[in-house]
């Protein structure tokens, strides 16, 4: 199950770094002229408005059911996830691929990489906090004895994966950017540093890629995994007036937010009464183990046939 308030300070986390982040190498990028620190200022400055995307996504899922969305909100954070991911690919990819090869088309000598060393090793620094917060963010909702790529590929909540997804990428964005600044400084070559800056772009439009088939996934109506399902099938079959069910039917309207419909034989000459107490025995026990199912549907079969009409 999502846990709302790790997901939300892994965000606050990202944004308050990458804004300080994006400002050191920009300023680094002006004086040293480097293509490679400038993509990396524009990953950063992305990373700072997804995030602020990602956080008004959360708000807006909570916001209470009303008569146009009897179901509630859930799936607009599924909906500024997408628009997250192509932003990662449109504005952070393409403008570092832009960089990358207008610097190789009109090379410019690094004049001092001091200033790139400095930003670089404080941007780092900031990466890893950011990065080890969304992490613990996805610790929290998953298994732990699940591996940590099944972890992003398991996980519901973009505002987890994606900040996850971000800051791995800033990182490795990071070193790229490094070596293109270390090798274009000793060996006196500029390509090495729009060809680090390029190298970028196409990490953040695999990120990107990534991020979109997830939130896809999502907003097409994505059911709960094989062992939920199972345990779902396993509590419901365990009720003493269950004699048969049919496989649960679910899809998660957010990360906190799973609706199920079920098919229920319950035992024979159960009253409509009985049928009615054994349907909220159900659903209380379905709801204690997995709160996160909010709204649950029972489809009865098997009550009592009506009384025949005597014949006159």
């Amino acid at each position: 199950m999502a846990n709302a308030n790790a997901s939300k300070l892994s965000l606050y986390g990202g944004i308050v770094a990458n804004i300080a982040i994006a400002i050191s190498k920009f300023v680094a990028a002006y004086f040293t002229g480097s293509s490679a620190m400038l993509s990396e200022g524009i990953h950063s400055l992305v990373d700072t408005g997804n995030g602020a995307l990602l956080l008004y996504g959360t708000a807006q899922s909570q916001r209470p059911p009303d008569a146009e969305h009897p179901f509630g909100h859930s799936k607009e954070l599924y909906f500024w996830g997408l628009i997250v991911a192509v932003l990662i690919f449109a504005i952070g990819g393409g403008m570092s691929f832009y960089e990358g090869i207008k610097h190789i088309q009109h090379p410019e000598p690094l004049e001092d990489a001091s200033w790139n060393y400095i930003v670089l090793g404080l941007s780092f620094l900031f990466e890893s906090l950011a990065f080890y917060l969304s992490v613990k963010a996805l610790l929290a909702q998953s298994d732990a004895n699940v591996g940590f790529v099944k972890m992003l590929r398991t996980s519901r909540d973009p505002a987890v994966f994606a900040s996850v997804m971000e800051n791995l990428a800033a990182l490795v964005g990071l070193a790229l950017a490094g070596i293109g600044v270390f090798l274009g400084h000793l060996l006196d070559n500029p390509y090495f540093d729009g060809g680090a800056s390029i190298a970028i772009g196409l990490l953040l439009m695999l990120v990107a890629v990534f991020l979109v088939g997830r939130t896809k996934g999502l907003l097409v109506g994505a059911g709960v995994d094989a062992p939920t399902l199972a345990n779902l099938e396993r509590i419901a079959r365990e009720q003493p007036q269950v004699r048969e069910i049919r496989s649960p039917l679910t899809m998660y309207l957010g990360p906190n937010d799973v609706i199920m419909a079920l098919d229920v034989d319950f035992a024979d000459n159960l009253s409509s009464t009985q049928v009615a107490t054994a349907v909220e025995h159900l659903q209380d026990a379905i709801r204690k183990e997995h709160p996160e199912v909010k709204r649950i549907f029972i489809e009865a079969k098997n009550l009592v046939p009506p009384a025949a009409t005597p014949a006159k």
